[in-house]
């Protein structure tokens, strides 16, 4: 019984997990590395066998636990893949939404490549990949343990993280022992709206612990709607529009929530029935498949009102838009509105247009709802640009910037602890992934200090004996990692320089000792490696 870490081993993306069980080979989740995560020769396969696994337990849909499926097919998976249904609903537009970039980004680049002779390039999976992986979903309840072989069972429980998000319990057993393995998925902050809050498991011998925000503490709960409904009064009364960069699930129906809560209670006034537009394909189908999954996903006050024939996240006023067409009227109609369009970062997408169309406008808001990651088009608004640019335009920021407070999806450290405290036996071993910025070294640090676990942060292909309790292969650190593969990332530096020049250019307008900070930072990197 063997279990080897293959993603979100000291990263913060890319889980994917392989348990190998009486000659079975299972994957927990199969997710796409992102950003700084991405590694040499990664991106265009696994180290391990695809065609090999038997079955793969999904905890929930993000693409950074879900986006690597339609690649695991092309390289020859055809097992079965097991999470919710509410997972597989969300997967089921995700991994084509997914898809849908790989091939367009594989389209821009190629545009490139024919220019300088060079050789054109595959995109890492299809529409077509995405759509034959979807077949080999099979949905499991919370709560209901299912055999999926002799000795092997797994019981799906919420996470409270996404719609359909787990914690996945393994029962495994091997001659005459059984372990009990518990995969934690992405574990939710508490007093979410719509989700419940997490459930806590009480029996593991192993524990695969994330660790994303272990090093810090949310702020207290409370008021998101109140500051939402005062940002929108404010902008309304001055004659202009709200922009909210949203992620396309989860994030987007939150505020939708928000939203019908405050058109209900009369919270903006002078502005009866305001528009709101949710400017987003992938975000409308989402909102339906929120509408359409089962009561049990959902806290009780949701539940609460379903019983009543509401819709939580839909009410007067609320209007989506499908087409390019559609989408840029949006602008054209001068009535003080709320719009909401991915992506949540502003990198990609329509909310480019309407941040073209809003940034300049004094009237306007451009109102933050999620993490904005450095180098990204919304970093920099929300940190400051004057000027940034968008379409090959010059854009002024004008508009006022804002950030909702409240809306992480992740358990704290308060969170994390509270999780961990709810075992009720002591573990054999604790493995900590899933973190960024040394988080998950720092907590498997608390886990041993504070609960006395034995705890370890493992590296990518890092393997240990479950039955032992041992190491049985060392992992690789990311200095190391790249003699593993034969590819290089030197097409991500050159992408890097690109976004420097972006970075660049969005300092025009700034003040001088913004500027001369950010060059005093370029010239030590220069001499690093020069």
């Amino acid at each position: 019984m063997f279990l080897t870490f293959y993603g979100a081993a000291r990263e913060v993306t890319g889980s994917c997990f392989l348990l190998q069980v009486s000659g079975k080979n299972i994957l927990v989740d199969c997710g796409l590395r992102q950003g700084t995560d991405i590694f040499e020769g990664e991106e265009d396969g696994f180290v391990f066998d695809a065609s090999t696994i038997d079955y793969v337990l999904l905890t929930h849909a993000h693409i950074d636990h879900s986006g690597r499926l339609p690649l695991l097919y092309k390289k020859g998976f055809r097992g079965e893949i097991y999470c919710t249904s509410a997972t597989t609903k969300l997967c089921s537009i995700m991994l084509l939404d997914s898809a849908h970039i790989q091939e367009s980004d594989a389209e821009w680049r190629n545009r490139k490549k024919k220019r300088s002779g060079d050789d054109l390039i595959q995109p890492l999976y299809t529409t077509a990949d995405a759509e034959n992986v979807c077949r080999f979903f099979h949905s499991v309840e919370y709560g209901e343990e299912k055999t999926l072989f002799k000795g092997f069972s797994v019981e799906f429980n919420d996470a409270g993280h996404l719609l359909g998000s787990s914690s996945v319990t393994v029962r495994a057993t091997e001659g005459d022992v059984t372990k009990t393995i518990v995969f934690s998925g992405d574990i939710g902050n508490s007093d979410q709206p719509l989700l419940n809050d997490p459930k806590y498991l009480k029996q593991a011998d192993y524990i695969v612990m994330e660790s994303t925000y272990a090093d810090r503490v949310h702020e207290v709960a409370g008021g998101t709607e109140d500051d939402l409904a005062y940002v929108i009064q404010n902008t309304f009364d001055r004659g202009g529009n709200v922009v909210i960069p949203s992620f396309a699930v989860g994030r987007t129906q939150e505020i939708l929530y928000y939203i019908r809560n405050i058109k209900e209670q009369g919270k903006i006034k002078g502005h009866d029935d305001f528009p709101v537009i949710v400017d987003s394909p992938l975000a409308i189908d989402a909102t339906n498949i929120f509408s359409e999954v089962g009561e049990m996903y959902y806290d009780a006050e949701t539940k609460a009102l379903l019983d009543q024939g509401v819709n939580p996240i839909g009410f007067p006023g609320l209007g989506v838009t499908i087409t390019s067409e559609e989408s840029r009227a949006i602008n054209d109609d001068p009535t003080p509105k709320v719009i909401i369009s991915a992506s949540g970062m502003c990198d990609a997408g329509r909310i480019r247009h309407h941040l073209k169309h809003n940034l300049w406008r004094n009237e306007c808001t451009i109102l933050f709802v999620g993490y904005q990651a450095v180098g990204t088009l919304g970093h920099a608004i929300l940190n400051g640009a004057k000027r940034v640019r968008i379409f090959g335009e010059d854009i002024a920021v004008n508009a006022s910037i804002q950030k909702l407070k409240n809306t992480s999806s992740h358990a704290d450290r308060v969170g994390l602890m509270r999780w961990l405290d709810a075992i009720d036996n002591r573990p054999e071993r604790v493995f900590v992934v899933h973190g960024g910025d040394g988080n998950t070294e720092k907590w498997a640090d608390d886990v041993r200090n504070q609960f006395g676990f034995n705890a370890v942060s493992p590296q990518f292909a890092e393997s240990y004996d479950l039955l032992k309790n041992t190491r049985i292969k060392e992992g690789y650190t990311p200095e190391t990692r790249s003699r593993i593969t034969p590819n290089t990332v030197y097409k991500y530096l050159l992408e890097s320089g690109g976004r420097i020049g972006e970075l660049i250019r969005n300092f025009k307008g700034r003040t001088n000792s913004e500027t001369k900070k950010f060059v005093r930072e370029l010239d030590d990197l220069f001499k690093r490696f020069s």
